[in-house]
Order: structure tokens, then C-alpha cells, then sequence
């Protein structure tokens, strides 16, 4: 077996979709190719969101779909506590602060970005907060100021293999600055870890070698790409590829249910179907 791993890392809050499909039986066709291994991981640091039937249907659209994952399924949220030591060491750098702006702002902050919804950069509010100042229900940000310049002498790079940004990038701050700024990296009291920094994690826990995703994540992905620089952990290659939209050109989003893979299962397609809907 090669050392080709590769991810599909759902968020248990909705049915799938044939974006989700598409993205599934790529990296597992991709995986199977190579000769390597395709791990499913439930992304539900959200735990309100998160619901345990959603976790079930997923893993039963995925089996029709004929997506056989190796090993156990890891779930974030049992293993909340993980994310505490890395965060620990980026403070012992001094890259975090407390935040305590907005709380609907703040939980938004740590899903996954979306297509069609515009990233805010922090104006930095809360920035000269040290940390002794953290109160309870406050969040963490990362200094990203600091962060840029502890790295300056050996900026992140990363590679990616997709169509549209294939080739080797190197972390411009300017830019990093400009578009991502000081994201959320946590919640006190909320148990809640930020996508950004609990999924670059687990890809280095779960020996991740290539992450497949839609290209509505690239953007984001120098922010994960510059958390890993700074605790030393080894960067995976990135896929990012295009997005299955709908006729008016949107793209599919958990909301989109008359497209769930569930829906198509009931109606009677099958998965060689499914394929050919997506363009595989």
C-alpha cells in the first residue's frame, strides 16, 4: 500500500448532496488509485448543529455510494480536548489573544467558510488584550501580526495539485493580512474548536498526505497552512476542485435538500447514476 492518504471529512448537520458526492468518490477514487487509504472523519465540533442521525445517514449514503473507508471513524468531538495542547503551545508563542466581540460573530467565525458568504477580516477590536485579561466565554484569536513575523524568515509554502491553482505557493502576509486576518481559533465554555485549526490537526494526526476539497476553500487554505508552520507539524499536499453547482450556477449547499443523495436513493437512481451527475 502506498503512503497516499486522503480525507472525507463531513460535518454531521445536514444531508449530503451531489457536491458532497462529488467530492466523496473523487478522493476515494483518487485514494484507490494510488493504491492508499481513504478515512472518513465527522467534522462535529459544533455540537449543537451536530446531530446524530445526520452522522447515520451520511455513513449510509456513502456505503450505497460504494465509498468503503479504512479504519474507524474519528468524530471531533470526542476528542475536544486534544485541540487544547496545540492551542497551549501557540500561546506559549504568544500568538493568542482574547476576544470578546460578538457572539453570533464569533460562532461564525469557526464553521467552515462558504461560498457566497464574504470572509470578514477582524478589525482587530480586542488585539491589545493580553492574555491574562481572558474572561469566561471569551474566544481565542490568532495574532496573525505575530504569527507573519515569527515565520518571516521561512514562510509556509504548500502544493497544490488541482486545476485551477495547481503548482507550489508560497504564503504572501500582506495578503494573508488583507483577506484572512486574526481568525477565531476557539470558544471557552462552548467547547467549540474553529475548523481551521481542528481539521489542519487531525489531517497530521490521521497521517493525511493529500487533502481533496472543493475550491471554495483555497483561500483558506494559507491560514491552516501557516497554523502548521508555527507548531512544526508537517504540511499535506492540497486538491482543490471544482464545485457542483445548480442550473442558475450556485453552488449546492446543505440546504439544497430536493438534491440530497438520500432523495436520489428514494427515487430509485442508482450510483452509477450519481456518477454520472456529477461528471464521474
Amino acid at each position: 500500500m502506498s503512503d497516499f492518504t486522503t480525507r472525507f471529512a463531513p460535518s454531521p448537520t445536514g444531508p449530503l448532496h451531489l457536491g458532497h458526492a462529488y467530492s466523496a468518490l473523487l478522493g476515494h477514487d483518487m485514494a484507490r488509485a494510488a493504491g492508499g487509504r481513504f478515512l472518513l472523519r465527522m467534522e462535529d465540533t459544533d455540537l449543537q448543529r451536530s446531530k446524530p442521525e445526520w452522522d447515520a445517514l451520511i455513513r449510509k449514503d456513502l456505503t450505497w455510494l460504494g465509498i468503503r473507508w479504512d479504519g474507524p471513524v474519528l468524530r471531533q468531538s470526542v476528542q475536544l480536548s486534544t485541540y487544547d495542547s496545540y492551542l497551549a503551545r501557540l500561546d506559549d508563542l504568544g500568538l493568542l489573544y482574547p476576544c470578546s466581540c460578538s457572539r453570533a460573530d464569533i460562532r461564525a467565525a469557526l464553521s467552515a467558510p462558504q461560498e457566497g458568504q464574504p470572509h470578514e477580516v477582524y478589525p482587530g477590536t480586542c488585539k491589545s488584550r493580553p492574555m491574562s485579561d481572558r474572561k469566561p466565554g471569551d474566544a481565542l484569536r490568532l495574532h496573525l501580526d505575530r504569527a507573519l513575523t515569527r515565520l518571516e524568515s521561512n514562510l509556509p509554502r504548500f502544493t497544490e495539485t488541482g486545476a485551477t491553482h495547481r503548482g507550489s505557493h508560497e504564503i504572501d502576509p500582506a495578503q494573508a493580512q488583507a483577506e484572512i486576518g486574526d481568525v477565531v481559533l476557539s470558544r471557552k465554555g462552548e467547547d467549540i474548536v474553529a475548523y481551521f485549526l481542528a481539521s489542519a490537526i487531525d489531517d497530521t494526526r490521521q497521517d493525511i498526505t493529500h487533502v481533496i476539497r472543493g475550491e471554495d476553500l483555497f483561500d483558506f487554505t494559507a491560514i491552516q497552512v501557516i497554523l502548521l508552520t508555527l507548531l512544526n507539524l508537517p504540511v499535506p499536499v492540497y486538491h482543490h476542485h471544482g464545485l457542483i453547482r445548480d442550473e442558475n450556477g450556485k453552488r449546492l449547499a446543505k440546504r439544497d435538500d430536493a438534491r440530497a443523495i438520500s432523495t436520489y436513493r428514494a427515487e430509485g437512481k442508482t450510483p452509477a447514476d450519481i456518477r454520472r451527475m456529477v461528471g464521474l
